[in-house]
């Protein structure tokens, strides 16, 4: 038996670590296009207070995870699913090859949502969504801090990554102004009364906050970048944090059932009972995505089980809260999830 995961976040190491531990025998290939190990995704971003944070970052190299019979592929990029020979074409160092499954397990996760007026301008900005732009955004950084600078920066986007990110950079002494296109900050995860308190949080910590923004696009001048508002604002370095979309096009290429998210039943099961779908684009059938940590781990834990006849029940969502990582602040009521 072949089992096949694509995808090295937490879902796809998870449930690889997982199945291992219950099945000494069956093969198990784990691709990914990453090459750096397996990191922790929330740790991005603190990406600017945490001087060894390309180090720390990483939870596990790519060589200790082989040492656990797992097999893997990095700098690899799946380019094609064909369901009715049950292999994948993959691309890695522009050779293709191609490869059986008898399962598959789909956990692309997710990937940076850039609305459509910016995209023409996508040389302008950076995005957080893995450990390559976390790389970038520190190399843009270095050298204004080797002149005793610190960068202006714009962050677009006032939700729980935008917020998060502003933090960090203000933590770390960058000057950051938030554009954010509604009334009230992560207006999605909290009420009112905890929107106006986060807002003070990051206000007191030297963040501008900018509510009601209708920001048009990117302009480039010399060495600085503009947002372009009703007024044209000049920074240093421009953050994109629009929120993320689920990687759904090889799933969509291949006929998979696909809504906001690749559909899966109960069982994860997608529309191909050869495959299975783990985390943030996995799209229930009650129509949500779980992307938190702790229903993703307990997906990955539950499929494991289920592949090897322990779990007979279907998958059902722990009870969970989430956190934002902003400095200092700590809300007075639960988050919306």
């Amino acid at each position: 038996m072949t089992h096949v995961v694509i995808g090295s976040g937490i879902a796809g190491i998870t449930f690889a670590e997982k199945y291992r531990s219950l099945d000494k025998d069956s093969k198990i290939t784990l691709i990914t296009r990453e090459n750096y190990g397996y990191y922790s995704r929330p740790l991005l971003s603190r990406g600017f207070t945490k001087d060894d944070i390309e180090q720390s970052i990483i939870l596990k190299s790519f060589d200790k995870l082989r040492e656990n019979a797992i097999d893997l592929l990095d700098s690899t990029e799946v380019t094609r699913i064909n369901r009715a020979e049950k292999s994948l074409t993959i691309r890695c160092q522009d050779k293709e090859s191609t490869l059986a499954y008898d399962k598959l397990i789909l956990a692309p996760g997710s990937s940076a949502f850039i609305p459509p007026p910016f995209r023409s301008t996508s040389e302008l900005f950076f995005c957080l969504n893995s450990l390559s732009d976390l790389k970038a955004l520190r190399r843009f950084r270095l050298p204004f801090l080797q002149l005793s600078s610190k960068p202006k920066w714009a962050v677009i986007g006032g939700g729980l990554i935008g917020c998060e990110v502003a933090s960090d950079l203000a933590a770390a002494g960058d000057p950051v102004t938030i554009f954010h296109a509604m009334d009230r900050l992560m207006e999605r995860q909290l009420v009112n009364e905890d929107s106006a308190l986060l807002q003070a949080v990051l206000e007191k910590a030297g963040v501008k906050v900018l509510l009601n923004q209708n920001v048009r696009g990117f302009s480039k001048q010399q060495a600085k970048v503009y947002v372009e508002t009703d007024d044209r604002t000049e920074f240093d370095g421009l953050i994109v944090a629009c929120g993320f979309r689920p990687q759904i096009d090889l799933a969509k290429n291949a006929g998979l059932a696909t809504g906001a998210g690749i559909q899966v039943n109960a069982y994860l099961q997608t529309s191909d009972e050869a495959i299975y779908t783990l985390g943030d684009a996995a799209e229930l059938p009650n129509g949500k995505l779980y992307a938190y940590i702790l229903p993703i781990r307990s997906q990955a834990l539950w499929l494991a089980g289920f592949l090897v006849g322990q779990e007979k029940n279907p998958w059902t969502p722990p009870i969970f809260s989430t956190k934002a990582k902003v400095h200092g602040f700590e809300a007075a009521h639960p988050y919306h999830l």
